[in-house]
């Protein structure tokens, strides 16, 4: 693996951990009754877009982009969602619990 597959690999778990860790929209716009759980799937699924661009474009800088079928998305939003996994159980399940 190259640099930029590391560093893609970083960024992805980024995008899929920060909606859940965040008060706020897009972690700069404080909300008035806080996040619920649609705020984060939208940011989530953002986050998976511009996980998938960059993926997308660090490929077409390395050679022809291959095409794929559904059986690849289907894989990379259930390895997102595994991404995802401590943010999401750290904000639903133990800190949903010590509410501020």
């Amino acid at each position: 693996m190259t640099a930029s597959m590391y560093a893609l690999l970083a960024l992805t778990v980024f995008f899929a951990n920060f909606p859940f860790l965040s008060q706020r929209a897009l972690g700069v716009f404080a909300l008035k009754n806080g996040k619920r759980f649609p705020h984060h799937l939208g940011e989530w699924l953002l986050g998976l877009l511009l996980a998938g661009a960059l993926a997308r474009l660090l490929e077409a800088r390395a050679g022809a982009v291959h095409q794929q079928d559904w059986e690849f998305y289907a894989v990379v939003l259930c390895l997102y969602a595994v991404f995802a996994f401590p943010a999401f159980v750290w904000r639903y399940f133990w800190h949903g619990r010590n509410k501020d």
